[in-house]
């Protein structure tokens, strides 16, 4: 029998596949997941080579977006990817500047909307007491190629 014991020798080594096995369903997750987390609707936006905008830290901008249909949409409320009218859009940007005046407000619109209707979101946005608007672009280097 202390023959047995002998010839069992302890492993020194560490089996490291079932890390590799878990840290590659984690990448598949994350790389599934990722294009999920881009806010908001989707819209094409116009290029420009503007600087970046100076944002507050842990305060996250209100974003209010006109499709290419001239829809308008504000990334609060009860459902944030649902059209909604040009008089809840006021209300509830009046609202978030009721609560926190310096909350920034951006405006993005798609390149294929009609210039009048970006026009009618700024209005609307200025009658609802916003005295800054920050328009959204997106830079030259960022834009997908043809």
């Amino acid at each position: 029998m202390s023959r047995n014991r002998s010839k069992r020798r302890l492993m020194g080594e560490i089996n490291v596949v079932p890390y590799i096995d878990v840290m590659l369903v984690l990448l598949i997750i994350f790389m599934i997941t990722a294009p999920l987390l881009t806010p908001g609707v989707v819209v094409d936006l116009p290029q420009a080579a503007a600087k970046p905008l100076d944002m507050e830290q842990g305060k996250e901008p209100v974003v209010v977006t006109v499709d290419a249909a001239g829809n308008l949409y504000i990334d609060i409320g009860d459902e944030p990817n649902a059209p909604v009218t040009a008089q809840k859009l006021k209300v509830l940007v009046a609202a978030v500047l009721r609560n926190d005046p310096q909350r920034k407000i951006l405006l993005r619109g798609d390149k294929q909307a009609r210039y009048g209707q970006v026009m009618q979101a700024m209005v609307l946005l200025q009658d609802a007491g916003l005295p800054a608007l920050n328009l959204v672009t997106e830079s030259p280097e960022d834009a997908p190629r043809p």
